[in-house]
């Protein structure tokens, strides 16, 4: 039971799409990851999931709208809703997100940028 620095931990990579567990809390995970660009439309079935903004400005994509999440916010994407994260103009943004163990990193997508395995730091 140690603390856990969120800014020290995002120091420790750099791959943007690719989520770091820092945290288990009964069933969920928290994850930070770094962003960049746009990744894939996607959905969960079965889970809820929420971003919090620690650093820049989030955007995310719905079938009907686009909402943009700024630094220090959180959105939760309700579980089913189809979306797909992006940043504009060239920005790394560094999110934590708060999901069930059991969340797929694509949801019901595989493509490229599909993580099967958080690395844990």
């Amino acid at each position: 039971m140690n603390p856990i620095d969120p800014l020290q931990k995002l120091e420790q990579f750099s791959k943007h799409w690719h989520p770091h567990q820092i945290a288990t809390v009964n069933e969920m995970q928290v994850l930070l990851a770094k962003v960049k660009g746009e990744f894939v439309w996607h959905q969960h079935d079965e889970e809820d999931e929420l971003f919090q903004v620690v650093k820049g400005t989030l955007y995310i994509q719905f079938e009907d709208r686009t909402v943009e999440v700024n630094q220090g916010e959180i959105i939760v994407v309700p579980r089913g809703v189809k979306h797909c994260p992006m940043t504009k103009n060239d920005e790394e943004v560094h999110i934590m997100l708060f999901e069930k163990l059991s969340v797929k990193h694509t949801g019901d997508t595989q493509n490229s940028l599909t993580v099967d395995d958080y690395p844990k730091i």
